[in-house]
């Protein structure tokens, strides 16, 4: 499910009332200051398994936020701010945070604050209720308006999820969505819990890693929490330990998958089976999030790469498609051994 508010085709006029109807609508009572200059923004509402997903983009604004005279213990919700463009200011209780892109940051919604920017700037605001933040992130005292560089191991995962989770919110359906919150939630409480210092991983552990998932690469079940309880070591670990690659667990299985499909699909021994048995024998269980998965991938749908291959009459070889998101994850965790 989506939807999308723009001023595109609303009267300069009337833009600014429009655009705070609706953002009233998600956060709540606002007051709104805006530049002489003419208004433009737009809202868009995706859903990541239960929760709303909401990209915010516009021209410069500021604003002030009260909670609605509703909001109680069960209502109540936490958003965290992902700052895709623009350098934008938070403010609650008496902390100021500065947000560059690719930076993060909780707010409580329960509680007033306000936001300013003096350019263009989007931000992907995901709600979550305050009991549900309390209890993924095992804490009573949610830390407001503390920044998550980007530039950091884990603050750039959760920047590359959160843009990832957005994107394929039409697409996925709510229990894969809702998996892959859980590893969201997993690396947002390892980002408030470390001091943003990469773990350097010791060779043989990222190699039994890389050798578990490969071997377990068809099993449509497997994700951090089993990839963390073959090894023996916690999933937070894992996401720590891992995050040396430049990508997360789920981006590795993933890719992995879609190349062992792309090798299949240029294979004549395997030209009888269909793309959707295809697709479900390496691990995917959804043929219309494979197909999209693929030709964002690869630049084409699996139909036009199955077509192109038998029409050159080539076949790839599946240890040369294989190499080139492998070798270089490989290549990355050996060269993170300590000395």
């Amino acid at each position: 499910m989506s939807h999308l508010f723009s001023t595109e085709l609303i009267p300069p006029s009337d833009r600014i009332d429009a655009w705070q109807w609706n953002a009233q609508q998600i956060c709540g009572d606002c007051r709104i200051r805006l530049p002489k200059s003419s208004f433009q923004g737009s809202i868009e509402i995706r859903h990541a398994g239960s929760l709303l997903l909401t990209r915010f983009s516009s021209t410069p604004l500021c604003f002030w936020k009260w909670p609605f005279d509703t909001v109680n213990a069960v209502n109540r919700s936490c958003i965290v701010i992902t700052q895709i463009a623009g350098v934008r200011r938070y403010r609650q209780d008496g902390a100021e945070v500065l947000l560059r892109p690719g930076d993060s940051t909780l707010i409580d919604s329960g509680r007033p604050w306000s936001s300013s920017c003096g350019t263009d700037c989007v931000r992907l605001y995901l709600r979550v209720p305050r009991w549900m933040m309390e209890d993924r992130l095992r804490m009573r005292e949610i830390p407001v308006a503390q920044r998550i560089c980007g530039g950091a191991a884990m603050g750039a995962t959760l920047f590359r999820l959160s843009l990832s989770i957005y994107d394929e919110a039409k697409w996925v359906r709510e229990d894969l969505g809702a998996t892959a919150l859980d590893t969201y939630f997993e690396i947002l409480a390892a980002c408030l819990g470390e001091d943003d210092v990469p773990v350097q991983p010791g060779c043989e552990l990222s190699g039994r890693i890389l050798q578990f998932v490969d071997s377990h690469i068809s099993e449509p079940t497997l994700g951090p929490v089993e990839v963390a309880s073959a090894m023996g070591i916690s999933v937070r670990h894992l996401h720590r330990l891992f995050s040396v690659t430049g990508n997360t667990l789920g981006d590795h299985i993933r890719t992995r998958r879609l190349e062992k499909c792309r090798a299949d699909l240029a294979n004549p021994r395997f030209r009888e089976r269909s793309i959707t048995e295809v697709a479900f024998s390496w691990g995917f269980s959804d043929a219309a999030h494979f197909s999209h998965s693929f030709r964002k991938q690869f630049g084409m749908s699996p139909r036009a790469f199955r077509d192109r291959t038998v029409t050159k009459g080539r076949h790839i070889d599946n240890d040369k498609l294989a190499g080139d998101f492998l070798r270089p994850a490989v290549s990355k965790l050996r060269d993170s051994r300590p000395n």
